[in-house]
């Protein structure tokens, strides 16, 4: 029996077993009382500290049930060989002892394909500045409103959102999803079509995971949303850059490029990142050249929303009779991308394989939040935050076409568009837009360079804009900054072209 020394304080607002039960595990974490060493009877503790039997019992429990002691029958109570810190982290040494390897050693050729898959441009600043694409004004988001739905649901019985929940999502939410899109979008489907994922880039993981084998041939928007271009590289597919006009897709270009694609990704309600609107003769062109092929289309409708001027236009999968479109929508640009919440409303026999597989990748999305989300819609504070947002974004498109006519004349196209969070602007013949966005960088402006998001040289250099997440002030500065910017590359390209 190890001897040691406990000190207990009667002043102590502590109760006498929490301040034994401390002093003990203390004991046992400091070394001072070692593995394996058998502890004094609870009696003779509790004589000795001058306590009741039951205060010593209370904290020689509460450590056998945590792991720090164990009983022996007949024999006392000894401290635990391995103590519950040992279960829960690696030792250093061994992992100092691991060999080392090159990063990336392992990987097999998917998971190297993935590991060098573009997703986004390099964002070195995580705050938003202008004109970075993509955020929304979240200060204006009803951060109160939903904090309330969420105490609702946490204060309500819990039962149902502690457990596991379907993976094809929270019944309520997805009767809520399609109700929504057969209004705004006319899609047709009825809830037992939607699958709720975590975000639309799960969906497009899963989509291509589903339907494409390695060496597959795709179609995808030249320029077009990196994203899909990542998680259709994952799966091992063969893309064919298909150009992108004023009318959308060029269908005729694709089928001449590769006329046995397996799969097309398009942004027909809103291409990103061109901003166009596909025709409606290119739209049953494609649905046409998918009856007779049978290929497979994701139509992605990431911000159909904010549509400034006339109605919504009616979504290809409301066109779509021979079932072969997967409708993919987000709540990443209506509300907020931190809620990871998006869905895929798919024909009725992918229903079951996509549930299955949605299981197997995390097993669903969080039950609270799309309980929350499910309430937000059904109450209607959904629809009315979507008309807030597109009058505020209205207001600050128009504010962004304003400046950017005064201070950027001939030094960078900017055409007003009916829709949309970001604008396209066009340099001047000779300027290089990776250049262009590097200079606005070094100006404290964000703007991307179109040509990042292509796999084919462009006729014309352009720059991403995004307008949504800055204020009249921070648009107007920022345009000036712009201006600067694109004033020293012009600079530097005469002086090139004149030695």
């Amino acid at each position: 029996m190890v001897p040691f020394r406990l000190t207990l304080r009667e002043d102590s607002r502590e109760p006498m077993h929490r301040q034994l039960y401390r002093e003990l595990r203390e004991a046992v974490l400091s070394g001072r009382l070692p593995p394996g060493a058998r502890l004094p009877s609870t009696r003779s503790i509790a004589t000795e500290l001058g306590v009741s039997r039951n205060t010593v019992m209370g904290a020689f429990d509460q450590l056998l049930a945590e792991g720090y002691l164990e009983g022996k029958v007949g024999s006392g109570t000894y401290v635990a060989e391995k103590l519950p810190e040992e279960l829960l982290h690696a030792r250093s040494g061994l992992r100092a002892a691991a060999p080392q390897r090159p990063v990336g050693a392992e990987l097999s050729r998917r998971g190297s394909v993935l590991a060098s898959s573009p997703i986004v441009p390099p964002r070195p600043h995580r705050t938003p500045r202008a004109f970075r694409p993509g955020p929304g004004a979240f200060d204006h988001f009803p951060s109160r409103l939903w904090a309330r739905l969420l105490a609702k649901r946490w204060r309500g019985p819990l039962r149902e959102m502690l457990s596991y929940g379907e993976s094809e999502g929270y019944r309520p939410l997805r009767e809520a999803i399609a109700a929504y899109v057969r209004a705004a979008r006319a899609v047709r489907c009825d809830p037992a079509q939607v699958v709720v994922v975590s975000g639309s880039q799960q969906g497009l993981d899963i989509i291509a995971r589903l339907l494409l084998d390695p060496g597959d041939d795709v179609w995808i928007e030249d320029p077009g949303y990196l994203g899909a271009r990542g998680a259709l590289l994952g799966a091992g597919a063969r893309l064919t850059p298909v150009p992108v006009d004023q009318e959308g897709l060029v269908v005729a270009e694709g089928i001449g490029r590769q006329p046995r694609a397996r799969l097309v990704y398009v942004s027909p309600s809103h291409q990103f990142p061109l901003g166009v609107t596909m025709s409606l003769a290119r739209r049953l062109a494609l649905l046409e050249w998918v009856r007779q092929s049978g290929a497979w289309v994701i139509e992605d409708d990431y911000d159909s929303e904010y549509r400034y001027s006339g109605r919504p236009i009616a979504a290809l999968q409301g066109l779509d009779f021979t079932g072969r479109v997967i409708y993919l929508g987000t709540f990443s640009k209506v509300l907020f991308p931190a809620l990871r919440l998006g869905y895929l409303i798919l024909p009725p026999e992918l229903v079951e394989p996509f549930s299955k597989a949605r299981a197997l990748v995390d097993r669903h999305s969080p039950l609270i939040d799309q309980a929350v989300l499910a309430e937000f819609i059904a109450e209607g504070h959904f629809a009315r935050h979507v008309r807030r947002m597109r009058a505020l974004y209205a207001q600050r498109h128009a504010i962004f076409i304003d400046a950017a006519r005064k201070e950027l004349c001939g030094l960078l196209d900017v055409e007003a568009q009916d829709a949309g969070m970001h604008l396209v602007g066009w340099l001047a013949e000779g300027i290089n837009d990776a250049a262009a966005s590097r200079s606005a960088f070094e100006h404290g402006v964000e703007a991307p360079a179109l040509s990042a998001y292509a796999l084919e040289r462009q006729a014309r250099g352009g720059l991403l804009l995004g307008f949504t997440s800055v204020g009249t002030r921070e648009i107007r500065e920022g345009i000036r900054r712009l201006a600067q910017a694109l004033r020293s590359v012009a600079e530097s390209a005469a002086a090139g072209n004149g030695r």
